[in-house]
């Protein structure tokens, strides 16, 4: 079967890489470079998403949970086990039971898994490992395992599997329009495929509109903004916003340590970069928690996330993903990098 994939991010390469090793012809479409855009700008995290529960959303975190370790079996040279802390001071919007819940969910949804489960930190033990904690209100913390990627190349690795397998990429090539009965357009001409999986990301609705198609649902562009310290990490923190229920992170990266996310609506034609009111929010949260340091921003970054609008509160908004058939048209509305593997697997087997 031929096969045009649209979209270099890491759910276009993976579903490229599963096709052609079940025997088809692929052609992946990228209209600037493979891994250049929201693939690239995660929190380089691999992650059940430990937050989601409080939507309900234990499929999807049973889901990634388990796509995490396999990640980590796959490109163990791109992928690690890390043990993140959240601390538990007094007044916080999750007192210390909810969170003791939510993980103990957490390491049940993840079944059998070699990373360790949950534990409870003392105070001490806290503020020995990072005297620049604040320790004002401090009650303790729980230890909790996930891990940790380099993004960027691991999905280069997985464009080289591809490769290996047949998969022919195309860079710097825009597909205009897509039809239900196979057409791809590019370049002014319409070449026809077995199967079109349109997994754009952010601009995957925006393809269907451009075509003349409607689109089950109305996707979101949620922008997520981090910034990089120049000052080492101590220690991987997940930590909530002060004042409000958002979480961030705080993680080691390349030896200095990486902050965010923000998630902000923004429109596809605006440019996407960290603005300077997400950088103040930013340093204000971490310097909440870290008040004797002076962090030295040296760079930012700004991602989009393909979010299914299901409320108004981009933080509360569902991570789940929809595959949707039009005739010889797939689409891919939303997905995880964590789960990019999984959702191949399902696209797979809707188009044999």
């Amino acid at each position: 079967m031929r096969i045009a994939v649209v979209g270099g991010g890491i759910n276009g390469l993976c579903c490229a890489w599963q096709f052609a090793e079940s025997g088809h012809s692929i052609t992946l479409y990228e209209r600037a470079r493979i891994m250049e855009a929201t693939s690239r700008a995660s929190s380089k995290l691999l992650h059940g998403g430990l937050r989601y529960l409080e939507n309900g959303e234990f499929r999807l975190v049973r889901e990634a949970l388990r796509e995490r370790d396999a990640w980590i079996r796959r490109a163990p040279h791109l992928a690690w086990p890390i043990r993140l802390v959240l601390p538990i001071y007094r007044g916080a919007r999750r007192p210390s039971w909810m969170v003791a819940l939510g993980l103990f969910a957490y390491d049940r949804i993840a079944g059998r898994t070699d990373l360790p489960r949950a534990t409870w930190l003392p105070t001490t033990q806290l503020i020995d490992r990072d005297p620049s904690l604040r320790s004002q209100d401090l009650i303790g913390g729980y230890e909790f395992s996930d891990a940790q990627m380099d993004d960027h190349a691991l999905g280069l690795w997985v464009a080289e599997q591809a490769r290996s397998a047949g998969v022919r990429i195309r860079e710097g090539v825009e597909v205009r329009e897509v039809s239900v009965t196979g057409g791809v357009t590019v370049n002014g001409e319409t070449l026809t495929y077995d199967r079109i999986i349109n997994v754009a990301g952010p601009w995957a609705t925006e393809l269907l509109e451009r075509s003349g198609l409607r689109s089950p649902v109305h996707l979101e562009a949620i922008r997520g903004s981090h910034l990089m310290l120049a000052n080492p990490c101590a220690q991987p923190y997940l930590l909530e916003v002060p004042g409000e229920r958002r979480i961030f992170f705080v993680l080691p990266w390349k030896g200095a340590t990486l902050v965010g996310t923000t998630e902000v609506r923004q429109s596809l034609d605006e440019p996407i970069a960290c603005t300077d009111a997400e950088q103040a929010y930013l340093l204000a949260a971490y310097c909440h928690f870290f008040p004797n340091q002076r962090p030295v921003v040296t760079g930012s970054f700004a991602g989009l996330r393909p979010l299914i609008h299901s409320t108004n509160e981009p933080g509360r908004m569902t991570r789940e993903y929809m595959i949707w058939r039009q005739g010889n048209l797939v689409s891919i509305i939303g997905g995880k990098w964590t789960t990019a593997m999984a959702l191949a697997g399902k696209v797979s087997r809707m188009v044999q």
